[in-house]
């Protein structure tokens, strides 16, 4: 196997937190009204304000405005999607509660509980760590990147995978390319019945696409002098790869 990466740093719950939020497109909003699903309508602030864009007509229009102010009166609900096909599409959810006001014209949403849950459990992010977080300057770039990787370099993943220690491999049918951040490249280990998830850690943080490509490149050389694992050379030959 190769030289291992020196750099371990992943992501803070409250940078996980303000990525989701960055990159989602859609939002579910349950309030005393009910329960909407709103999508291209919100915008996040630089403090993490949710800024959303309801119809006159919305039922949440109404709900926020008779509201008692400083009670929690609404959850709004963000899925983080992986971009690509892979088992269990959804890697996390968030969670915001709290209540509405009206800020020129539209409804602002001011958070005074965060929960982010991902496989490995939920996390109540502390609310001034939150709001002081960025997202990952990769997040809103990730779906084009994953994309690109798949249908450009469709050898790349089975390259990579040869990093992956062959214990994590044991029973793989499939090695997909799952998520990609400043910190790394995370791959889904697919078995017959059951995954797991693989984390290839950047020797530096990446905070712009150049500077991943070039992650990504010392990675690809690290997998070159690694030998392919078995389990990988059974997948080429069954023709699943």
């Amino acid at each position: 196997m190769g030289d291992s990466p020196t750099w371990t740093a992943t992501p803070s719950a409250a940078e996980r937190a303000r990525s989701v939020l960055a990159a989602a497109w859609s939002c579910a909003v349950t309030a005393e009204g009910g329960r909407e699903e709103f999508v291209g309508a919100h915008t996040v602030t630089e403090d993490g304000r949710v800024l959303l864009h309801v119809p006159d007509d919305s039922a949440l229009l109404a709900t926020a405005i008779c509201a008692p102010r400083g009670e929690p009166s609404a959850v709004l609900e963000f899925a983080d999607v992986a971009p690509v096909p892979v088992r269990r599409r959804i890697r996390a959810r968030l969670w915001l509660s709290g209540w509405f006001s009206m800020e020129d014209g539209h409804l602002a949403f001011r958070a005074v509980r965060v929960v982010l849950r991902q496989p490995s459990g939920p996390v109540v992010v502390d609310l001034d760590e939150f709001a002081a977080a960025a997202p990952d300057p990769l997040a809103t770039a990730e779906s084009g990147l994953l994309t690109h990787l798949a249908d450009c370099h469709p050898d790349a993943v089975e390259r990579l995978a040869r990093l992956v220690d062959r214990d994590s491999l044991h029973g793989a049918v499939r090695v997909q390319r799952l998520a990609v951040d400043r910190h790394g490249l995370t791959l889904r280990i697919e078995r017959a019945r059951a995954h797991g998830d693989v984390r290839l850690a950047f020797h530096a943080p990446a905070d712009t696409v150049a500077q991943l490509t070039e992650r990504m490149h010392v990675l690809l050389a690290q997998a070159g002098d690694a030998s392919c694992p078995r389990a990988l050379q059974r997948q080429r030959t069954d023709g699943d790869g």
